[in-house]
């Protein structure tokens, strides 16, 4: 890569593409593995345009396969701010983020708040808003009639009250296919706020014949709404990177010290790979950056949805093939009418 193409790959504005009107998909397929799948071909440069079904086909027989259990909440409710007569006030939205600890959550609010200020919702769920952060942000308490909970139980009663989170370019509210739709078939361990959605693809046929042919490992990144946060510096280097917390079972940390060909089905893995590689850390937060000036290390292939521009995700899909290649492939998948974003296409990069 000559200089000058090393500095064009700094510069955020060189990630933007025009997506035309139309071109996000708000509901998935059906069945998932009706998606189109666009697989290109490095050592020989060359595209194929199939379909999701066919995605056994052009898997290397050697390649062990890295999957992300996480299982995504319905961390978006709606409530009141407590008035000092003790009734509702304002109405507000919070989006949860994460747990920080025991006791304290990461979240997002719509609706103007301060310090101190009590948040009502259903199911007698309170949050006390603790502070303010620079970027937006809110920690909070949760308590429920006058205890504070533990993330297990905020869990089970958001559950109850709560909205599955899609993201905002979908311009609509969930339903109640999204509780399905919007979920992996191996969702586990309950965390993410968005879906890890190249696996969104696989049926049950599908992914019973991956298994048979391959092995497959799972790891764990709950994905947080920073995911969706678009670079704003001008040098992609200087983005804040968000943070998520991961966990990588022992038996899958074994084959990734090991020099087996490995195809990560989606960007959270990836993620989640590279930086366990780089570290060593099996448990933790992951605030990895993966762009054309720091691409990956042990990650083979990928597989993955065609993302937002000048996002992070459309960086790390150009530390594998550089920019120029990705968006060559984007306007190609637009040309082919390909649908965009979390309920979108997939691309395999072999």
């Amino acid at each position: 890569m000559f200089p000058n193409e090393l500095s064009a790959e700094l510069l955020t504005k060189n990630y933007d593409y025009e997506l035309p009107e139309g071109f996000i998909a708000t509901e998935p397929v059906h069945p998932r593995d009706d998606a189109k799948l666009l697989v290109y071909d490095r050592k020989s440069d060359t595209v194929t345009h199939t379909t999701f079904r066919h995605l056994l086909d052009f898997l290397p027989e050697t390649c062990s396969i890295f999957l992300n259990d996480t299982r995504v909440i319905k961390a978006r409710i709606f409530g009141h701010k407590l008035s000092k007569d003790g009734q509702g006030g304002g109405r507000v939205e919070l989006l949860f983020n994460k747990p920080l600890d025991a006791h304290r959550y990461l979240v997002l609010i719509r609706g103007k708040v301060k310090e101190g200020t009590q948040l009502l919702f259903d199911d007698s769920l309170t949050a006390t808003v603790t502070t303010l952060n620079k970027d937006g942000s809110r920690i909070v308490t949760f308590t429920r009639h006058g205890k504070e909970i533990r993330f297990e139980e905020l869990v089970q009663i958001l559950d109850e009250i709560g909205h599955i989170p899609l993201p905002p370019y979908m311009q609509r509210e969930d339903n109640a296919e999204d509780e399905k739709d919007y979920q992996t078939l191996f969702a586990k361990n309950a965390g993410a706020v968005a879906a890890p959605t190249a696996s969104l693809h696989f049926t049950p046929e599908l992914f019973e014949a991956l298994q048979q042919r391959h092995k497959t490992h799972k790891v764990t990144l709950h994905v947080g709404a920073g995911t969706f946060k678009p670079v704003e510096a001008k040098k992609i280097l200087d983005h804040p990177m968000h943070s998520e917390y991961f966990d990588i079972p022992p038996e899958a940390a074994k084959v990734l010290d090991s020099d087996t060909e490995i195809l990560a089905i989606g960007t959270t893995v990836t993620r989640t790979i590279e930086y366990y590689v780089r570290t060593g850390k099996k448990e933790g937060e992951c605030d990895l950056f993966l762009n054309p000036h720091n691409p990956p290390q042990r990650v083979t292939h990928l597989l993955t949805n065609f993302h937002l521009p000048k996002s992070t995700l459309i960086m790390l899909v150009s530390s594998f093939i550089g920019r120029e290649k990705t968006l060559q492939l984007y306007k190609e998948a637009i040309e082919k009418n390909y649908r965009f974003f979390s309920y979108g296409d997939a691309m395999l990069i072999l």
